[in-house]
């Protein structure tokens, strides 16, 4: 007969004892490297916007788009800083655990036993500073159910091996 039993809260493991891994550090440069590229194209939006209105409007709305710009570049230039050192992961024996955010943090624990695809993937930015993103699917998903970004290329291929043969070994056991 099946049978539920209740499990105590002293019992459970805390997320507090579980040991993070950080990011690569070439992940803040390649997130700084990223928020430089957009800032170019704001900064030859609003200039093309000057140069085709430029007649027609007044200097309070160029203070305006110029006021952006700043704000812009300074978020996002500095936002790396904040947010990849909130970013870690961690192996455990049965799950693997994400957790991100700076305002709303989140943690995400994908166990083993539910992942059925695991991908590595960069785009050339990435490739630039050696970084990979790790993407795992799951059971029942419709998409990449946890995405790893901000992985040094060897961390990333050796956590993809590992987890592949650790589902391959989870497999053969059931």
């Amino acid at each position: 007969m099946f049978e539920n039993a209740e499990v105590s809260l002293e019992a459970l493991p805390h997320a507090d004892t579980v040991e993070w891994q950080a990011m690569d550090p070439k992940f803040v440069r390649r997130k700084i490297a990223e928020g430089a590229i957009g800032l170019v194209f704001v900064v030859a939006a609003v200039v093309t916007l000057q140069t085709i209105f430029g007649a027609v409007g007044n200097e309070a709305s160029t203070a305006w788009l110029w006021l952006f710009v700043v704000v812009y570049g300074i978020s996002s230039l500095t936002w790396p800083f904040l947010s990849v050192p909130r970013q870690g992961y961690a192996m455990r024996d049965k799950d693997i655990v994400y957790k991100s955010g700076v305002f709303w943090r989140t943690v995400t624990a994908i166990p083993f036993n539910r992942i059925q695809h695991v991908e590595k993937s960069s785009t050339p930015l990435d490739r630039r500073f050696n970084i990979a993103t790790l993407q795992l699917f799951t059971a029942g998903g419709s998409g990449g159910d946890l995405r790893i970004h901000g992985l040094s290329a060897e961390t990333a291929e050796s956590l993809r091996t590992f987890i592949l043969n650790k589902v391959g070994s989870s497999i053969e056991q059931n």
